[in-house]
């Protein structure tokens, strides 16, 4: 399953170079001037362990270098066509040589270079680039894996606490195997200490928060089948609780007491395999007896069963 990660970092204006105008118009249906482009870099995000114990791989970063190249940049995640503002024109992987991550790696960080039009819309923007105000960035990307730092088990299915320490050693979560870049978005406010970042699952809490998120709407009626699913599950499961309890009065009374405190924190295979247990003890204690004579035999009526 491919988990959808929003990260970011920070914008900076530079120079339309010769060489930068010439890749700008790799993208561009007519041939652009310097006077007509305004270009800057963006640090989109990079191998540090975020304020939500997530970091990308040195791989990943390598992956989303080639994958961003050409994406649109847009503002607030709004992936209408009238709010496109700018174009990922070239990317890079920067090695800090003096700096170095929480676990001792050498800081990385994914650098890209975007340009956009000179245009009379587009003025304000720019000024407020070129002002500071807008600097703080936000992406959009899909990773195949996260992975834990400690026993590199995938998706949660260790028993691991993100930012708890183990023998010394930092959990953190690995964001490995980029599979597809979406977009890159202008954003108010940052999270990830570095870079100036708002992540994890479209800036929301929880899947449920993701999936109202522009990044995550695609994922909506998949999530409501889930949802749908999940409450079937949860109800087979309430009512396979309430059948071992039954028959726990039934076969074990003296066992109820214990049964009834635990039976909450069962899974399904094991009250499943409880509710088997006791239907054979229930078997075994009240057998099932005929109220029919079988072939060829015959039942004596004396008439006591209705003396009153």
């Amino acid at each position: 399953m491919n988990v959808k990660i929003v990260k970011a970092g920070k914008a900076g204006s530079g120079q339309c170079t010769p060489e930068e105008l010439e890749a700008v118009n790799a993208f561009a249906r007519t041939e652009l001037t310097a006077e007509e482009v305004y270009t800057f870099s963006v640090i989109l995000c990079d191998n540090e362990v975020d304020r939500e114990n997530e970091c990308f791989t040195d791989q990943t970063l390598e992956q989303l270098r080639d994958l961003f190249v050409g994406k649109t940049g847009i503002c607030d995640h709004d992936w209408r066509a009238a709010n496109q503002k700018a174009r990922i024109y070239r990317t890079e992987v920067v090695t800090d040589p003096e700096r170095q991550t929480v676990y001792g790696a050498p800081y990385r960080y994914l650098k890209a270079y975007a340009y956009m039009l000179r245009t009379q819309s587009n003025a304000e923007l720019i000024a407020e680039i070129e002002g500071g105000i807008k600097k703080e960035t936000s992406v959009g990307c899909a990773v195949a894996r996260r992975v834990c730092s400690v026993c590199g088990k995938e998706d949660g299915s260790c028993a691991h606490v993100p930012g708890e320490q183990y023998g010394g050693k930092l959990c953190y979560i690995l964001l490995d195997g980029a599979v597809d870049a979406y977009e890159w978005s202008f954003v108010a406010v940052p999270a990830q200490k570095n870079a100036g970042v708002t992540k994890a699952l479209g800036g929301a809490k929880d899947l449920k928060g993701f999936v109202a998120t522009p990044v995550g709407s695609v994922f909506a009626g998949e999530y409501a089948a889930l949802e749908q699913q999940a409450a079937l599950g949860r109800e087979y499961r309430e009512n396979l609780q309430n059948e071992v309890l039954r028959l726990c009065l039934v076969c074990d009374e003296g066992m109820y007491p214990v049964l009834s405190e635990t039976a909450g924190s069962m899974d399904a295979r094991q009250l499943k395999r409880l509710k088997a247990h006791y239907e054979q003890r229930s078997a075994a204690l009240f057998p099932v007896s005929a109220q029919l004579p079988g072939r060829n035999e015959t039942v004596k009526f004396d008439g006591e069963a209705f003396q009153i």
